[in-house]
C-alpha cells in the first residue's frame, strides 16, 4: 500500500478540489490505495441484454479509484462509453449515468473492520474520548487506520498510537489510563496547560496545591514535556507500526493549520497543539511559531479524508454544542464562547465532507459520538475540572457510548458474528502500571 499525501496544512476546499489530482495543499505526494487485505470485487462484463451492467461497471471503477481521481477524466470516460453503447441500449442522461455510478456500496459488516478516528480537543472533557478509545480497544475485529487530533485530542491520539505500536491494545489502554490518572493525582496549573483546558477569563478555574503554593511557572514547559515523554513512546509513534497520525497546531504568522505526521511528532509538537494563546508563550518548531490546534482544526477532518484508506470515520466530539441556559456572568459567557468557537471549526469541516458527498464523491462515511448526548447539562461543566469523580464519570460515559455504537448496527450493515460475550460498558479500565518506569520508552 502506497503512502498517503503528506502535506503541511489543512484548509476548507470545494468538493471538486477535495478529490482533484491537483494537490490542493501544495505538496506533491502519493495517494493511499485500498488495503491489500480487501480484495477487489470482479467487475461485471457489459451486456446488451442488461443495461445496468454498464452502471455496475462504472460504479465499480469509481469505488476502486483513489480519492484524487480527476473528475474530468471520470466524465470523459462515461461520455465515451455512452457514445459507444449499442443502438438499442436505453438512453440515459449524463446526470443519470453519473448518479448510477455513485450508488452507495453494498451492505458491509458491522462493526467496521477498519476505522479512522478524529478526536476533538476540549480540556478535561477529553476524558470522554479516553472512555471511547478504551472500549474500542476491546473490539479485536476493528483496526485503526488514521487518527487525527487537536489539543487534548492530539494527546489522546499519540497515547493510543504509542501503545498500539509498542505492544498492542492492552498497552494502549494502559498508557491512556496512566496519563489521565496522573492528571487527576497531580492537579496543577501545568496539568491544565498540557491538555489546553485553561481559559484566562474564567473565574471558575480552580488549581491544586502546586499553584496555590506559588511553585508553578506558567512559562516553564519542561514539566509538561516530562509528562508527555514519560507516558508516550515517541519512537514508537514515529515507527511504521503506528497508525497514521495527524496532529493539528495553529501557525501564528498566518493563522492556518499545520498538520504534523508521525515522523514529525515530538513532545514539542504536542505542546504546540495544546498551547493556549492567552496563557504562555507560543511554541517554536523549525522556524515557525504555533498555538493550540483547536483554533483552526478541531480536529482535522478534510485532511484525514484524504489520508485515510478506511471507509468509516468516527468523530469524537467532546465540546458541548448545546446549552439550555443563556450565560450572564463573565465566566459563563467566556465558557460558552469557547464552546461555540471550538464547534464552529468542526461543523465547517463536516459540512465540507457532506458537500463532497452531495456532489457524488466518496469521502469516508462519518459517524459521530458527542459527549453532550451522553451527559446532561455538560455545557455547564468546567473543562478544567480535574476532580477524579468527574474524570471517572466522563470515562465511563465514553465507554458506554462506544459500546452502544459498536452494538447498534446501522441500516444497510450486517452485524458481525461475535465469538465472545460482549464486554460490559461498565468494565473497568485497564489497570495503569504502578510506576511510570513500566511504560517509559525502552
Amino acid at each position: 500500500m502506497s503512502n498517503p499525501v503528506r502535506s503541511s496544512a489543512s484548509v476548507l476546499l470545494s468538493a471538486a478540489q477535495i478529490w482533484s489530482t491537483d494537490d490542493p495543499f501544495g505538496v506533491t505526494g502519493r495517494v493511499a490505495q485500498p488495503a491489500a487485505s480487501e480484495p477487489a470485487t470482479p467487475v461485471p462484463a457489459a451486456s446488451v441484454d442488461d443495461p445496468m451492467a454498464d452502471d455496475a461497471r462504472i460504479a465499480m471503477a469509481r469505488s476502486e479509484s483513489t480519492p484524487s481521481d480527476n473528475a474530468t477524466q471520470v466524465v470523459d470516460s462515461i461520455t465515451a462509453e455512452t457514445k459507444s453503447a449499442p443502438a438499442d441500449t436505453p438512453e440515459r442522461s449524463l446526470a443519470e449515468t453519473i448518479a448510477s455510478a455513485t450508488l452507495p456500496p453494498p451492505p458491509r459488516t458491522w462493526p467496521p473492520r477498519k476505522l479512522s478516528l478524529a478526536l476533538q480537543g476540549g480540556g478535561t472533557l477529553s476524558a470522554f474520548t479516553w472512555g471511547v478509545l478504551d472500549r474500542l480497544l476491546e473490539e479485536p475485529g476493528c483496526d485503526f487506520d488514521t487518527i487525527s487530533g487537536a489539543s487534548a485530542g492530539a494527546v489522546n491520539a499519540a497515547l493510543l498510537a504509542s501503545g498500539l505500536a509498542r505492544s498492542g491494545r492492552d498497552e494502549a489502554r494502559s498508557r491512556l489510563a496512566l496519563f489521565w490518572t496522573r492528571l487527576t493525582e497531580e492537579v496543577s496549573f501545568r496539568s491544565l496547560m498540557v491538555i489546553g483546558g485553561y481559559s484566562p477569563a474564567s473565574s471558575a478555574v480552580s488549581f491544586g496545591a502546586g499553584l496555590r503554593g506559588g511553585r508553578a511557572d506558567p512559562l516553564d514547559l519542561d514539566p509538561l514535556r516530562d509528562i508527555l515523554a514519560e507516558t508516550i513512546d515517541f519512537e514508537a509513534v514515529q515507527s511504521a507500526a503506528a497508525p497514521r497520525l495527524l496532529v493539528a497546531a495553529t501557525r501564528v504568522r498566518d493563522g492556518l493549520p499545520q498538520i504534523f505526521r508521525n515522523g514529525e511528532i515530538t513532545p514539542d509538537v504536542l505542546l504546540a497543539s495544546t498551547c493556549p494563546a492567552q496563557l504562555h508563550a507560543a511554541v517554536d518548531i523549525a522556524d515557525e511559531t504555533y498555538w493550540d490546534g483547536g483554533y483552526v482544526a478541531n480536529p482535522p477532518l478534510i485532511q484525514i479524508a484524504h489520508d485515510s484508506s478506511a471507509a468509516d470515520l468516527l468523530v469524537i466530539q467532546v465540546t458541548p454544542a448545546r446549552d439550555g441556559y443563556v450565560p450572564v456572568t463573565s465566566a459563563a459567557i467566556d465558557r460558552r464562547l469557547d464552546q461555540i468557537a471550538a464547534n464552529a471549526v468542526l461543523n465547517a469541516e463536516l459540512a465540507a465532507l457532506e458537500w463532497a458527498r452531495s456532489d457524488g464523491l466518496h469521502p469516508p462515511r462519518v459517524h459521530r459520538l458527542a459527549a453532550d448526548d451522553e451527559i446532561e447539562a455538560l455545557a455547564q461543566r468546567d473543562a478544567t475540572d480535574l476532580g477524579s469523580d468527574f474524570i471517572d464519570m466522563l470515562h465511563q460515559r465514553g465507554r458506554a457510548a462506544a459500546d452502544r455504537w459498536l452494538r447498534e448496527a446501522p441500516v444497510g450493515t450486517t452485524p458481525a458474528v461475535q465469538d465472545e460475550q460482549p464486554v460490559s460498558p461498565s468494565a473497568p479500565a485497564a489497570p495503569a502500571p504502578e510506576t511510570l518506569r513500566d511504560v517509559a520508552p525502552a
